[in-house]
């Protein structure tokens, strides 16, 4: 069993556990309390009062952050002819059609996000076994499917992040770093907020966010007020 680090332990206990904090405390408690000695990336996590084993339930978006991740995202482009120029003058990482496949099909994962043009989505979906659980398949749902791979690239490394829940019910975000303003954290995240509610099921019932804290790469988490996350 893993176990926590001094400094982990020394942070944690001063996390009030029965508290509920409001997003600009929780990250100003993480700035104030560093776990690392690098920029740590601050998360969401929300568990979901939906059923996650009925696929009408299901959540997946996306969300542009106001103020980007703090991270350069890589991103390769599944395109030929025009789309992929573009792409490349747009900032792909890496732009191809089936050599890429091959690559990534090589066991080549060294990149954040995946954009494929519909006619190349034929030859891509031979990789959805190593793209899909990573949750780098390129969909129409979150943008990533399009013949405008200019743009999709350009919101990608702008701050455009996909969310989506995973099988036991929930969704884990990353939206932003702890070096970024107090105020800049708290925009970035009640825009993560606003998607979530974007992406409520029409046959989700009840409580639809049972919980939501927030963390650091290498800190606690803090539990934030459902009152300040609800709609």
């Amino acid at each position: 069993m893993a176990m926590h680090g001094k400094k982990y332990r020394s942070v944690a206990e001063k996390v009030k556990n029965d508290a509920n904090y409001s997003v600009a405390d929780a990250v100003t408690f993480l700035q104030e309390n560093p776990t690392a000695n690098f920029d740590e990336t601050i998360e969401m996590a929300f568990r979901m009062g939906v059923d996650p084993s009925k696929s009408d339930q299901a959540i997946r978006s996306t969300v542009a952050l106001p103020h980007g991740t703090g991270k350069d995202v890589r991103v390769i482009v599944f395109a030929t002819g025009d789309a992929a120029t573009a792409a490349r003058e747009a900032g792909a990482a890496e732009v191809g059609f089936e050599d890429l496949i091959k690559k990534v099909l090589d066991g080549w994962i060294d990149f954040d996000a995946a954009v494929a043009t519909p006619d190349a989505m034929k030859e891509v979906r031979k990789a959805a076994r190593i793209l899909g659980p990573r949750g780098l398949m390129p969909n129409p749902k979150t943008g990533t499917v399009t013949d405008d791979t200019a743009a999709a690239v350009n919101q990608l490394k702008a701050g455009r992040v996909e969310f989506r829940m995973d099988r036991n019910g929930n969704i884990m975000v990353p939206f932003g770093k702890r070096s970024f303003t107090v105020e800049a954290l708290a925009e970035n995240a009640k825009a993560l907020v606003d998607a979530i509610h974007g992406a409520r099921p029409a046959s989700a019932k009840g409580t639809y966010i049972k919980r939501c804290t927030i963390s650091s790469t290498m800190g606690p988490g803090l539990r934030v007020s459902l009152k300040e996350i609800s709609e």
